[in-house]
């Protein structure tokens, strides 16, 4: 069974930093030939408010089979306001209940222009994906001052703040090939075994 990392842009503005801090990440995913990488940039879905009517139930139940079928999941979400970006909310509330991000390791990465970072919202974030059954992983990853780290061709100026998007990816991998997949071998042989005998 491969292994599928969904990656989920949490603003809907174009060129925004949090869609080149994602390219970034993805970059890295793609390093990993052994792995299956998508990205999901949430203005394509047209997802509705709770309790409205979807205007686009293919798209909405394509993102839901993507994120259920996968490994693991990585957020990248600006902070708004000293918290979550909406679309960002309302993605994961538009994943079901049960939610399909539940018992799926998640890596977390916000970004902020303010000089604290996106510390706010990435403690919202890991409540809230803690809430829905989900398992955030330790290390998130805050990028301050985000309009002077990235360029209009969306390259990273700072290599530092490189290397910290490219671990979010590489600490996800890690959690999932040594936790995730020693578990889904085993419970693989355990079903092998209670059928033949």
């Amino acid at each position: 069974m491969p292994i599928k990392v969904v990656a989920i842009c949490g603003s809907v503005q174009p060129n925004s930093n949090s869609s080149k801090a994602l390219e970034l990440v993805m970059k890295e995913l793609r390093l990993h030939t052994q792995i299956e990488s998508e990205a999901v940039y949430l203005d394509k879905l047209e997802l509705p408010l709770p309790g409205m009517p979807a205007k686009n139930p293919p798209a909405l139940e394509g993102f839901r089979k993507q994120v259920k079928e996968a490994t693991g999941v990585l957020l990248v979400s600006p902070e708004y306001h000293g918290g979550v970006a909406s679309p960002m909310k309302l993605a994961i509330e538009n994943l079901g209940f049960p939610s399909a991000l539940a018992s799926k390791p998640i890596s977390l990465v916000g970004v902020a222009s303010g000089a604290i970072g996106a510390v706010k919202s990435l403690e919202q974030l890991r409540a809230i994906c803690s809430h829905v059954g989900a398992i955030p992983l330790p290390l998130a990853v805050s990028i301050a001052r985000v309009h002077e780290v990235f360029d209009t061709e969306g390259n990273c100026r700072d290599a530092g703040t490189e290397k910290m998007l490219r671990g979010a990816a590489t600490n996800l991998l890690d959690y999932i090939k040594g936790a995730i997949c020693p578990r889904i071998t085993l419970e693989a042989i355990v079903r092998g075994q209670s059928q033949g005998g």
